[in-house]
C-alpha cells in the first residue's frame, strides 16, 4: 500500500455545504423547485466551480496517481457535481468518455454547458439519479469509477460500493476521494478582533454534522475490502494555495464561509457571529474579499480499490 504521509480521518467536512461536492440525494423524478431551493442550487454549483478552479492541479495530480493497469475507454462519475473530476478524467485520458452521474438537474445541466465550452461534449454522457436507490441506472460496464467527496453521502453506502464493485469491468479501478478536513482560509490571528474564528466555526460544524454524516471522514479501505474490492494504495495529498497568487480563492473562501454560516449560527458566541457576518459582508472594510492573508489549507485522500478479474 503507498502512503504519502500519516493523517488522520475526522468528520469535518460540513454538508451545509461550504466545500464542494454537496449532492442531494433527491429522487430522480423531476419536480418543480421553489426560488429557494433553486437558489441553493445555483449557490452549491458557484463553490464546485470554484473549487474545481482553484483547486485544479490537485485534482489533477490524484488522478496522474491512479494505479491504472492501461488507460481506460469508459469513465463513470458518480455524484459528479459540476465536473471537477470529470474534465480532470477526460484531460488526464484524451480517448475516453465519462459517464456523469448526479441527483441534481442543474448541476448536470452546468456540467453540459462546460462540456460543450470546452469542445467535448461528445465524450460525456450524464445520467440523473438517485444513488441511494437500491437498483441503479445502466451505467455499462467502466474500467474506471471515480467518486470524490460523494460517497459520504449515501445512506447505505455499503450497498453503494457493492454496487460499484458489480458495475466494473473485471480488472477496473474504483477511486474514492475524500476531503480529510473542511479547508481552512484565514490565519490563526484572523480576524484581528476575534482570533482563532475560523477554528470555533469549524468546531461548531464538526459537531453538528457529527450527527447528521456519519460516514464522513470514515477510512474507506476496510469497507472496500468487505464489499469486494483489492486495495491497492492509499494517497494523502496537502493542499496549500496562497491566495495572493489566486485572485478566485476570495470568492472560494467567501463562498465557503457563507454556507458555513447556515450550520454554525446558532452555535456561535454573538460576539463570534457578528465577526463572521463582518467577514461576509462585501462592503465592509473587514471582508474576506479584502484580506491579504488568504490560502486554502487542507488534505485530500484517495484510495485506489481494484476488482479482481
Amino acid at each position: 500500500m503507498t502512503r504519502t504521509h500519516p493523517h488522520t480521518h475526522t468528520p469535518t467536512h460540513p454538508d451545509a455545504n461550504p466545500h464542494p461536492h454537496p449532492h442531494p440525494h433527491s429522487h430522480s423524478t423531476p419536480h418543480p423547485l421553489h426560488a429557494d431551493d433553486q437558489a441553493d442550487i445555483a449557490d452549491q454549483a458557484e463553490i464546485l466551480d470554484l473549487d474545481a478552479e482553484v483547486l485544479a492541479e490537485h485534482i489533477a495530480a490524484l488522478t496522474r496517481w491512479l494505479p491504472l493497469q492501461s488507460p481506460p475507454a469508459r469513465i463513470v462519475d458518480l455524484g459528479c457535481g459540476t465536473g471537477a473530476g470529470t474534465f480532470a478524467l477526460l484531460n488526464r485520458f484524451p480517448e475516453a468518455r465519462v459517464t456523469a452521474v448526479d441527483a441534481s438537474a442543474g448541476h448536470l445541466q452546468r456540467l453540459r454547458e462546460k462540456a460543450s465550452a470546452r469542445g467535448v461534449e461528445g465524450r460525456v454522457h450524464t445520467v440523473q439519479a438517485d444513488l441511494d436507490e437500491a437498483d441503479w441506472p445502466d451505467l455499462g460496464a467502466p474500467q474506471l469509477v471515480w467518486a470524490s467527496a460523494s460517497m459520504h453521502h449515501m445512506a447505505h453506502p455499503g450497498r453503494a460500493l457493492r454496487n460499484v464493485h458489480a458495475l466494473l469491468a473485471p480488472g477496473g479501478l474504483f477511486a474514492v476521494v475524500e476531503l480529510a478536513g473542511f479547508p481552512r482560509f484565514l490565519p490563526e490571528t484572523a480576524p484581528e478582533d476575534r482570533p482563532g474564528l475560523e477554528e470555533r466555526c469549524h468546531e461548531a460544524s464538526d459537531h453538528f454534522h457529527a450527527e447528521h454524516v456519519s460516514h464522513r471522514g470514515a477510512d474507506w479501505g476496510p469497507m472496500l475490502t468487505e464489499a469486494g474490492f483489492t486495495v491497492e494504495g492509499e494517497r494523502t495529498l496537502a493542499v496549500g494555495i496562497d491566495g495572493t497568487r489566486d485572485e478566485a480563492v476570495g470568492a472560494y473562501a467567501l463562498g465557503s464561509l457563507r454556507r458555513m454560516r447556515h450550520s454554525v449560527a446558532d452555535a456561535l458566541s454573538s460576539e463570534d457571529l457578528a465577526a463572521l457576518d463582518r467577514l461576509l459582508d462585501t462592503d465592509s472594510p473587514h471582508s474576506v474579499l479584502r484580506r491579504e492573508d488568504l490560502a486554502v489549507r487542507t488534505e485530500r485522500t484517495v484510495w485506489a480499490a481494484r476488482r479482481d478479474n
